[in-house]
């Protein structure tokens, strides 16, 4: 069976994704001052942390209209996977579905699925390429999403930045009770929910300690690695996301290790320094 794999534009590809025509992007908005940017493959990061830097307020990100969903649903492939933002941090998955009900409308007899990653960046990653496995092992569609629905609930994600004023002032952090002030160096541990929205794991001084403590809860909570793949992602640290991939290393087994450097959606929640870890 042929198939198609939707991401928005949050899911960081690699480079092999990015050449293979059965993966597809559907972009974000970006907003910096009066500069909107469309997260694809013309997205220069470097000059988007310039424009961050230089402007006072925080950057706005919009989601895909459901029409664009609706466009990139209308191919020819007979299996199509949309995979999103976390359900809790975007509107990109109610665009998905609703752009895939569109098409049902019309061709009702199409086999359409749209994940919520409860994730986010390589989270997204990781499912998208959960997704290709279970094609090219020859399942049937149901199958694919009942497969890749359990692999979605075993996930995790850990993340530690520089800067938390983005995801705060943007409305992403609202369940976190208390965040402490920044001017004391203060970096918290945040992870996610089963529900796909953020929590605060712990925190420690300074950017090095948070990355450890980091580490420590990856180790703690994922005492059956060997058979997962580790995913790391970096906003503009590749150095950083060498030495967390290196601790983690040797701690835990794992099958495969991807670090990627982030594109849009992601550098502007990471922000300039800020690692994320999904397994």
């Amino acid at each position: 069976m042929s198939y198609k794999i939707f991401g928005d534009s949050c899911l960081d590809l690699t480079e092999e994704l990015k050449k293979d025509p059965r993966f597809e992007m559907i972009p974000l908005t970006l907003q910096v001052d009066d500069h909107m940017i469309t997260d694809d493959e013309t997205f220069d990061q470097a000059d988007f942390l310039r424009k961050v830097a230089a402007y006072p307020e925080c950057p706005k990100s919009a989601c895909p209209s459901p029409e664009v969903y609706q466009k990139g649903f209308e191919t020819d492939a007979e299996h199509l996977y949309a995979v999103t933002l976390s359900s809790e941090l975007s509107g990109s998955y109610n665009s998905a579905e609703l752009g895939k009900n569109l098409v049902l409308e019309e061709h009702p007899e199409k086999k359409i699925h749209v994940f919520n990653s409860k994730s986010a960046s390589v989270g997204e990653t990781l499912i998208a390429l959960k997704i290709q496995e279970c094609e090219e092992t020859g399942m049937e569609f149901e199958q694919v999403v009942e497969t890749v629905d359990a692999y979605i609930e075993s996930q995790h994600t850990y993340f530690v930045l520089e800067n938390l004023e983005t995801l705060r002032k943007n409305g992403r952090l609202s369940r976190v009770k208390a965040l402490v002030a920044s001017a004391l160096k203060i970096k918290p541990v945040m992870g996610s929910t089963p529900e796909g929205s953020i929590c605060q794991l712990d925190q420690a001084r300074g950017i090095n300690k948070a990355l450890v403590k980091m580490v420590d809860y990856v180790k703690e909570r994922e005492p059956h690695s060997s058979d997962k793949v580790l995913a790391i992602s970096y906003c503009n640290c590749p150095e950083r996301a060498q030495m967390v991939k290196e601790a983690l290393l040797e701690r835990m087994q794992v099958k495969d290790v991807i670090i990627l450097d982030t594109a849009g959606v992601s550098s502007m929640y990471a922000n300039d320094g800020g690692i994320i870890v999904v397994i």
